[in-house]
């Protein structure tokens, strides 16, 4: 049994499915466990759950800091202490004895650490779903596909701004049309920085997005580019203007996966694009790939304090821009509120949708499982290009 040191009550088990395609049809009787409850998206995803009347089961490392979201959102809360997620893994597989969680929200990153062992200490029929924007790591739970479909459950990567707003815009843009040749996608968050520790989560995340390099789909193959190029200036439906440059994270996978086109790029607006910085990114990569480095400057930038800063525009963005094998192109914007209240929101709404069952086991990316309109259903607007 975890250890129970919040409010609420504990329930006790029932029989489970008799088979694990039945498990990934029915909604499980655990609740939503949330890894990373402490932090600032659980804190919003489990006030979100609680507002919806789904009491969350809050994971962190600090009883203390548990006990206090516990008493701000507005739910019977569990809380359950794990000092790491290797800890929080093993707790979460002892409590399968009293009532498998029905879903698992991951907001521990790096994600590459988290995931795969998180989702292999979930019982069968239990649902899964995450934050990363990270390449490695959505294509390592996608890679868990088949595992998924025997277990008779669904995961789902890339609940956040990162990989469902730009996935949610390649959906739409091939909507009702064949397969194109090229697709570029494009993230502009806009986000509201709260002040504090950037945190060794969010710095290993960092650290490791820019170590694998550049990399971008050619022929249907995921290869190496130099990691620097693929800049663009956007003009923003808006009037505004912005530049993008290409990044390897986890938007890159979502879009080759939403449309097939063998020839796909990702940028975002976030990484630091003038020319003296592209200059050095390829050799910041090489030097961050190894181990002894990378790790310094993880905890480097870890200790490194944000500082409060209002948002960049009035909304976040994403775009995706295809083209056929005859010329023709066409592009499509969703328009967002402040990145991480889409993030949250988004993550919530996923979470509420595979806590009431019926959706089909394996492992889906946000907008491939629920569609484009996921992202309408939390505020986000489609705004159609022009096509040529």
């Amino acid at each position: 049994m975890s250890e129970k040191t919040g409010t609420g009550t504990e329930t006790g088990a029932e029989a489970g499915p008799d088979t694990a395609a039945d498990a990934g049809a029915r909604p499980g009787n655990g609740g939503i466990w949330i890894f990373g409850a402490t932090g600032r998206t659980g804190r919003r995803i489990a006030a979100l759950l609680a507002a919806r009347g789904l009491p969350p089961v809050l994971v962190g490392r600090d009883a203390t800091r548990l006990r206090e979201v516990a008493g701000e959102v507005d739910g019977d809360a569990r809380t359950v202490v794990a000092a790491t997620p290797e800890e929080a893994a093993r707790r979460l597989a002892e409590d399968a004895a009293a009532g498998a969680p029905a879903v698992v929200v991951n907001t521990i990153g790096p994600f590459t650490s988290t995931a795969v062992p998180l989702i292999r200490a979930c019982p069968p029929g239990t649902h899964y779903l995450d934050l990363s924007n990270e390449l490695t790591s959505i294509r390592q739970v996608l890679d868990l596909h088949e595992e998924a479909l025997a277990q008779g459950s669904t995961l789902v990567p890339g609940a956040g701004f990162g990989v469902c707003a730009t996935e949610s815009a390649a959906r739409k843009v091939r909507e009702g049309r064949p397969t194109p040749e090229r697709v570029r996608v494009d993230a502009l968050p806009s986000v509201e920085s709260e002040p504090g520790l950037l945190g060794p989560a969010l710095a290993a995340s960092l650290v490791d997005g820019f170590a694998i390099g550049g990399r971008r789909y050619e022929a249907g193959r995921l290869v190496r580019v130099r990691l620097g190029g693929g800049v663009e200036t956007l003009t923003l439906p808006d009037g505004s203007t912005a530049r993008t440059l290409a990044v390897p994270t986890g938007d890159l996978e979502a879009a080759h996966h939403a449309t097939g086109a063998p020839y796909v790029t990702a940028g975002n607006s976030e990484v630091p694009s003038g020319r003296a910085i592209r200059a050095l990114l390829p050799l910041l990569a090489a030097v961050l790939a190894r181990p002894a480095i990378g790790n310094a400057a993880k905890r480097r930038l870890a200790r490194v304090e944000v500082k409060p800063k209002p948002p960049a525009r009035a909304h976040s963005w994403a775009r995706a821009h295809a083209t056929w094998p005859d010329g023709t192109t066409h592009e499509v914007w969703l328009r967002a509120a402040d990145g991480m209240d889409f993030t949250t929101t988004i993550a919530a709404e996923v979470a509420t949708r595979l806590s009431q069952g019926g959706t089909p086991p394996g492992a889906h990316t946000p907008a491939t499982l629920f569609g484009p309109g996921l992202a309408e259903a939390v505020g986000g607007r489609f705004v159609e290009g022009g096509a040529s």
